[in-house]
């Protein structure tokens, strides 16, 4: 527990610092490290202040996924934080789950933002898919859904395939620039972000 309240510190010095310095910039966290597996109300208490802090300063806050076990939990936090704190916090789908297909549906149906990604945890075959191509039209498939619906959605993929899909889903669409965003990680695939800008 205090290692969790020292992590949510760290989450508000990190928000104050982003105003601070006039920042293009939110932060994304992991429940676990909120202490979703140890106590749920301290959890829901250190996000929901971290999703309070950001709300005030203009900002946003992005619940990440974790693995499997901790996917309905995570969800149900989300829920919980928009429904207090509605355009300030989003969360995100893993395509190599079988689930995220209804996992989008009610997304949708919460106004929710979303950042889709392929997923790195490793699952079981009955609940995630394993082969490359299948994770990939499933990724396709979520993202259309998503797009389709006007969510704003993070697309992020290092896959130059996907991010090719993406853009002519996007011309197809006709969707505005700040409809959706690419996300990649620092470092990674240079070349390909700096296409993509």
């Amino acid at each position: 527990a205090e290692e969790a309240r020292r992590s949510a510190a760290a989450y508000h010095e990190a928000l104050q610092a982003i105003e601070r310095e006039g920042l293009d910039s939110n932060v994304s966290l992991k429940l676990t490290q909120m202490g979703l597996k140890i106590d749920m109300d301290l959890c829901d208490e250190l996000t929901g202040k971290i999703v309070e802090s950001a709300r005030a300063r203009g900002n946003f806050v992005r619940i990440d996924m974790e693995d499997s076990t901790c996917t309905d939990p995570t969800l149900e936090v989300h829920r919980r934080m928009l429904e207090r704190y509605p355009g300030s916090v989003g969360c995100v789908i893993q395509a190599y789950l079988k689930r995220s297909g209804e996992d989008v549906r009610n997304l949708i149906a919460l106004g929710a933002r979303v950042r889709l990604c392929k997923g790195i945890y490793v699952e079981p075959p009955e609940i995630a898919f394993r082969d490359p191509l299948e994770v990939n039209r499933n990724f396709v498939k979520l993202l259309t859904d998503l797009l389709e619906h006007r969510v704003h959605t993070g697309i992020a993929t290092h896959d130059d395939r996907l991010v090719g899909a993406a853009f002519d889903l996007i011309r197809r669409l006709d969707l505005p620039r700040d409809a959706y965003e690419f996300q990649m990680l620092l470092g990674v695939r240079e070349s390909l972000r700096s296409m993509i800008r």
